[in-house]
This record gives C-alpha cells, structure tokens and sequence, in this order.
C-alpha cells in the first residue's frame, strides 16, 4: 500500500541543485524532495509520498489525518520503516536516521550531505 503521509517541515536546503527538507512525521523525521511544491517552507506542512512533497496541508488537517495513520498500524511502518509515535504531541526529538533505502533512491548519495 502507498500512503501519503502528512509531515511539517523543520528545515530546508539545497542539495545537488533539489530543493530537499527534513520534514516531521509526528516524531519520526525524514529527508523529503520539495521539487513538487515549491511554495512550501519551513513550518509547512505537506503530503509526503515516496519521499516527495505532493502538496501542502494545513496544520488540522494534517494531525487529523496522523491520528488516523496511527490507528492504521502497520501500513505507516511500511512507509516510514518505523511506526508513529502514540498519542497528539508526539513531535518528540528523534535523530535524524534516513533509511538507507532512501539513499539509494537518491543515488547512494546521503541527501544531507554537504549542507
């Protein structure tokens, strides 16, 4: 199953000329591509799929929308390679930990680097 998983920006920079992010999950944090969705920044929140920014969202809609994620269980572990953390507020600190999959998919290269 592929989910678009709503997620806020925390930051965002160039790499290898990408418009790239490390966008929140909820507390679970990822590298995302913004190529798509050039308006979005930091604060933002978006509709992630398969490590790209499809759209942006407002922040209701986005933590209702978590809420439901959650209670789905093992389809946002799929996406993510990791389940949500429970209960509203769940923004806690992680490090951040790009699945290596991820990186392959941006050819090998750590999207971080460089910055």
């Amino acid at each position: 199953m592929c989910l678009g998983i709503p997620g806020r920006i925390l930051d965002v920079y160039d790499h290898a000329g990408l418009r790239m992010a490390t966008v929140d999950f909820g507390g679970v944090r990822r590298e995302v591509c913004l190529a798509y969705t050039p308006e979005a920044d930091e604060g933002v929140y978006v509709i992630v799929h398969v490590g790209f920014a499809i759209t942006t969202v407002d922040e209701e809609e986005a933590r209702r929308t978590l809420e439901v994620l959650r209670e789905m269980g093992g389809a946002v572990e799929g996406e993510l390679g990791e389940p949500l953390p429970a209960g509203p507020g769940g923004e806690r600190d992680r490090a951040e930990r790009p699945r290596s999959d991820a990186r392959a998919a941006h050819g090998g290269a750590d999207p971080r680097a460089g910055r």
